[in-house]
C-alpha cells in the first residue's frame, strides 16, 4: 500500500527523505481544498503540517549545513512529485471529460464501482490508489488507454535495484534510455 495514500498518513512518524518531504508538502496543499468540503481531513492535514515542520527544522534550518547534494536531491524530488501530480491531474480530467460525455457524474461512477462518494473523490484526486479492477472497469466503460490510467512511476529503491542488477549481468542485451529508470522514479 502506498505510504502517502490518505489512509496511511497518520501512521507516518517522520519524513525520511526529500522525496517524502515533497510528497507530504504536495498532499498538504491538495488537502486544503478538501478540508473546506469535509472537516475529517483536517486531522490528516495537521499531521502533515507537523511532519513537514519537523523535517524542515531537521534538514533545512541551518543554511551553513545545506549541501549541493541536498539541493540537487530536493530539486529531483520536486520534479518527480510534479510529474506525479501532473499525471493524476490529467487522469482526473480525462475521467471527468468521459463522465460528462456519457451523461454521468462522479456519484454515478462511485455507484458503478461500488464505492461511496467520498472514497470516489479520494480516488479521482489521487489521494488513494485505484484498484486494478477499478481501472479495468474505467478503461472498458470510457475507452481511456491504460497508460493514461495507470501511473508508470517506479519507486526509487526498486529502480536503483534494477539498474544495478542489469549492470551486473554478463549477458544483458537491454538498452535503457537515461529516463527509463531515473526521471520516472517515484
Amino acid at each position: 500500500m502506498e505510504k502517502f495514500s490518505i489512509q496511511n498518513i497518520q501512521k507516518i512518524q517522520s519524513l525520511k527523505s526529500e522525496l517524502e518531504y515533497e510528497k507530504a508538502s504536495s498532499l498538504f496543499l491538495r488537502l486544503r481544498v478538501l478540508v473546506q468540503e469535509d472537516k475529517s481531513y483536517e486531522a490528516i492535514r495537521n499531521h502533515l503540517r507537523e511532519l513537514i515542520k519537523d523535517y524542515e527544522q531537521g534538514n533545512w534550518s541551518d543554511e551553513d549545513q545545506i549541501s549541493n547534494n541536498q539541493i540537487k536531491e530536493s530539486e529531483l524530488a520536486e520534479s518527480l512529485v510534479q510529474a506525479e501530480n501532473e499525471f493524476y491531474h490529467k487522469r482526473k480530467e480525462l475521467i471527468r471529460k468521459k463522465l460528462k460525455e456519457t451523461g454521468l457524474n462522479q456519484d454515478d461512477l462511485a455507484k458503478i464501482l461500488g464505492h461511496r462518494k467520498g472514497y470516489m473523490s479520494e480516488l479521482i484526486n489521487g489521494l488513494r490508489p485505484f484498484s486494478k479492477e477499478d481501472l479495468v472497469v474505467i478503461n472498458r466503460l470510457f475507452k481511456i488507454k491504460f497508460e493514461d490510467l495507470i501511473p508508470a512511476f517506479i519507486k526509487q529503491d526498486r529502480a536503483t535495484h534494477i539498474k544495478k542488477t542489469l549492470e551486473s549481468l554478463s549477458t544483458n542485451n537491454i538498452k535503457l534510455t537515461i529516463q527509463d529508470f531515473d526521471v520516472q522514479m517515484v
